[in-house]
């Protein structure tokens, strides 16, 4: 089968499309036909050797890319017991060293595999696994109630838009950070308030939140800023390690590690299907066009996901 792999760390020209075994499903596993993959930042970070670099990827000789993925089961393995060949599926593999979701196969844990949202063209609904879990898991970790107020950074972006959403749905209030450009956009998401970017980021969330929000979720990774733009005491959740601030002022920051989970993943297909989450697909690309996939990711202002078609 065909699938993206990296030999060496570079740019987006060390890109492969590689004949490779196809694989089989274990124990506990499903096999997915792949009808589409989305792109996420992470990959650009693989293929760069950013995540080698950091030490968050073991040595290998070959690397493959892919995190989430639709698709159609085709093969289970032993002891499986929620899906049926032929059924659609979503999912998300979250071990770097195995093989990727960008090819024509790929076999994940059941655990990690959701029903396909109905509503959507499985183009649309690859682009819900990493960006969906992220969101909601970085939600649930602001442990915010109703009622409470919540800062998001990259307001704009498939994590940021989501939590919009889903923060809503719990009543929760949101400022929006993001491009102003993108003001319509995140609140026809759900905003409460809109805030431009600026170098001035605390002064100017606490103009429309006097004393702070409870909680920030950085999903642009701004840092520090962000945090000034919380109360004492409050909840920072981090996107990235190395970018999350001390927590000063009785702050307490944690860093979001998204995981496989096929039975929140399954609760997000709900929600989209009852149209309570939306989800933006910029465009879909041939698995040969990867590389083009990727320089388009890098260079920004994409407002949807991209996914790639086997």
């Amino acid at each position: 089968m065909r699938a993206v792999i990296v030999r060496r760390f570079g740019g987006p020209e060390v890109l492969q499309i590689a004949d490779v075994p196809r694989p089989e499903p274990g124990v506990g596993q499903l096999r997915v036909r792949v009808a589409a993959a989305a792109v996420n930042r992470i990959d650009l970070s693989t293929r760069s050797g950013a995540l080698s670099a950091a030490g968050l990827l073991p040595p290998l000789p070959v690397v493959a890319l892919g995190w989430d993925v639709a698709g159609e089961v085709d093969a289970i393995g032993a002891e499986g017991r929620r899906f049926a060949v032929g059924d659609a599926v979503i999912g998300l593999r979250d071990v770097l060293s195995a093989p990727g979701a960008q090819a024509e196969w790929v076999v994940l844990d059941e655990d990690a595999v959701a029903a396909a949202p109905r509503t959507v063209a499985a183009e649309v609904a690859a682009t819900l696994p990493l960006i969906g879990l992220t969101a909601a898991r970085s939600l649930a970790l602001t442990g915010l109630d109703a009622g409470r107020t919540l800062l998001v950074t990259g307001a704009a972006g498939g994590v940021g838009g989501l939590l919009l959403e889903l923060a809503a749905l719990r009543g929760v209030r949101t400022v929006a950070v993001a491009d102003p450009r993108d003001e319509e956009l995140v609140r026809g998401l759900g905003a409460d308030w809109f805030v431009p970017r600026t170098d001035r980021l605390g002064a100017a969330v606490r103009a429309v939140v006097p004393g702070g929000v409870d909680a920030v979720v950085d999903a642009a990774v701004v840092g520090v800023a962000a945090h000034e733009a919380m109360r004492g005491g409050g909840t920072f959740v981090a996107l990235v390690a190395p970018f999350a601030p001390p927590p000063l002022r009785a702050t307490r920051v944690v860093v979001q590690e998204v995981c496989a989970d096929g039975a929140r993943l399954a609760e997000l297909s709900a929600l989209v299907d009852s149209g309570q989450l939306s989800l933006r697909l910029a465009d879909r690309l041939p698995l040969a066009e990867v590389a083009a996939a990727h320089e388009r990711l890098a260079a920004g202002g994409l407002r949807g996901r991209l996914v790639l078609v086997p």
